[in-house]
């Protein structure tokens, strides 16, 4: 009786002791959401996972505009995304990143905006569903996207034998009471089903960490649609029913990854002799393709499910962060209106304003003046304003655009493509986008600088008038002058940036400023770089001789 005391007060003391540690871990994850709250995250982004649901989904063709590879290079969007993603799970990052690269609708958009709100106004609730999503944060939740977009597994055309192997086991079971002998048919029944069993593991690996994330999926879902605030966003969550109907076969596949740190290897091998003899595992498993078949839309339903509340308390956290953050406005008119816009990568970035009327922009600036790292800072916060409804502006009003860049072009070695050919590939791309009665915001960095001057030039001033159609807007950064006033009768409007040279030091005040550029600093940089003054006499000569 004595040693049954001392068991029980054993159990009580590792109870308690479980119980202090879960707390202690609950309240050490707590802390960690609320001192992070509004800050970027401090660890590695592998994009090769981050982008899988985005390069795999196979209906995304089907949304209103799609930010190509092209676009995500030229204004650097996966650096953009390292920036804004506040996401607990994996599957809310991955979500995110696809929300980042497809521009859906303006309902949609405004709609989830407002939910981000939600956790804005609810920190107790915003706290509750971090730690629900902590559950998914694993680097195999990256997985579960295989389950929606992989192709599914063919049921092998054997599979009848393996039900007739089955059924050979378990009669010679029962006619072995009659008889031991009938014990024998066993061994080659045994053998044949252990090479159809591990030949099978090799799928069965390849879906179980998928399967492992779609179980906890499944019951942090069950928590997250228990709170009311969530459950009146998410009107129709069928999907949770239909994915937790087939439960039991998910479980069951998943069971062998628990068993690795929670069983010891004994009763590891008696489970997997148990399958082999009745290949429980290959028969559960494609009744399980076929369930996971049957219901790829229910569990593409629960990822986004995930996805989007997740998404959306990351949203929140860059609005409660030091950086200045505005709502945009969308309008019909052929129009930008920007106060205060700067890029969000840019330490200490000097923010500008821009004012454009059914003109486009023209924009001309020095070396290293910031002509192309300011349109790409209208182009980021397009973007950003079309698929999170926010920028990192004081104001900002814009038509809903589809976007399109020229900005980064480089030969291409592999194809035999010439830097200038490659250009001209691009801005045909461009030039076949503006053929649309969509909006389109076009913006180009040093138009055919892969060519002579005189072809340079007067291509160029070709292409951007044709691209300045309809509502569409261009912004083109050029050292090329001579533009300005061929396109200033195109409805381009001009601006530039300019510097000052003080102490021998050039200065950069990196303002946006009204009007063609008066002045050229390339000369200038060679000799506060102490260039030979022979060279920079005759590059000054050649200057005012042949360009004045």
């Amino acid at each position: 009786m004595n040693w049954l005391l001392g068991l029980l007060f054993i159990l009580i003391i590792i109870y308690l002791i479980n119980n202090y540690n879960k707390k202690k871990r609950l309240s050490r994850l707590k802390k960690g959401f609320i001192e992070n709250w509004g800050k970027p995250k401090s660890e590695k982004f592998y994009f090769q996972s981050i982008g899988q649901y985005f390069y795999n989904n196979q209906h995304k063709n089907e949304i209103y505009h799609l930010i190509s590879d092209r676009v995500k290079s030229d204004l650097d969007i996966d650096a953009v995304f390292q920036f804004i993603d506040r996401t607990t799970s994996k599957i809310g990052q991955q979500f995110l990143y696809y929300k980042l690269r497809t521009i859906g609708s303006i309902e949609k958009l405004k709609k989830f905006s407002a939910f981000s709100k939600v956790f804005i106004n609810d920190p107790s609730l915003r706290l509750k569903c971090q730690v629900l999503l902590s559950n998914l944060n694993a680097t195999e939740s990256y997985e579960l996207e295989k389950l929606i977009n992989d192709k599914t597994i063919e049921k092998p055309k054997n599979i009848k034998w393996v039900y007739a192997l089955t059924i050979t086991a378990v009669l010679s079971i029962i006619f072995a009471f009659v008889h031991p002998l009938f014990l024998l048919i066993l061994i080659p029944v045994f053998a044949i089903n252990t090479i159809s069993h591990y030949k099978n593991k090799e799928n069965i690996t390849y879906y179980l960490d998928g399967v492992t994330q779609l179980n906890k999926s499944l019951i942090v879902s069950k928590e997250l649609i228990k709170f009311k605030k969530i459950k009146s966003y998410f009107t129709d969550v069928e999907f949770i029913k239909k994915i937790n109907a087939i439960h039991i076969k998910t479980k069951f596949i998943g069971f062998e990854k628990q068993i690795e740190g929670e069983f010891t290897a004994l009763f590891w091998l008696l489970i997997e002799l148990v399958k082999i003899l009745f290949n429980i595992e290959y028969i559960v498993f494609y009744n399980f393709i076929d369930a996971i078949t049957k219901e790829k839309k229910s569990i593409e339903q629960l990822f986004l499910f995930i996805g989007e509340i997740d998404a959306a308390i990351s949203v929140a956290s860059l609005k409660a962060g030091k950086e200045q953050i505005c709502t945009p406005n969308f309008t019909d008119e052929k129009q930008i209106q920007i106060t205060e816009i700067y890029h969000p990568l840019i330490k200490n970035c000097v923010d500008n304003d821009l004012n454009l009327t059914d003109k486009s922009m023209l924009l001309t600036g020095s070396n290293m003046s910031g002509k192309t790292t300011f349109i790409r800072t209208i182009a980021v916060n397009s973007i950003l304003a079309q698929t999170l409804h926010i920028c990192f502006a004081k104001s900002y009003t814009t038509p809903f655009f589809k976007v399109h860049t020229s900005i980064r072009i480089a030969d291409d070695l592999q194809e035999s493509t010439s830097y200038y050919l490659q250009e001209v590939l691009t801005i045909k791309d461009l030039i076949e986008a503006s053929n649309t009665e969509e909006n389109c915001l076009f913006v180009l960095d040093e138009i055919f600088k892969g060519t002579n001057t005189i072809e340079r030039i007067s291509g160029g001033k070709a292409i951007l008038s044709y691209l300045n159609q309809k509502n569409h807007i261009v912004l083109v950064s050029t050292h090329d002058i001579e533009l300005t006033e061929l396109l200033e009768k195109e409805n381009y409007d001009l601006y530039h940036f300019s510097e000052q040279i003080k102490n021998d030091k050039l200065l950069f005040d990196h303002k946006l400023k009204n009007g063609k550029l008066k002045t050229r600093n390339a000369i200038k940089i060679l000799e506060l770089y102490d260039y030979p003054a022979e060279i920079i006499a005759d590059a000054k000569k050649t200057e005012f001789d042949g360009f004045k």
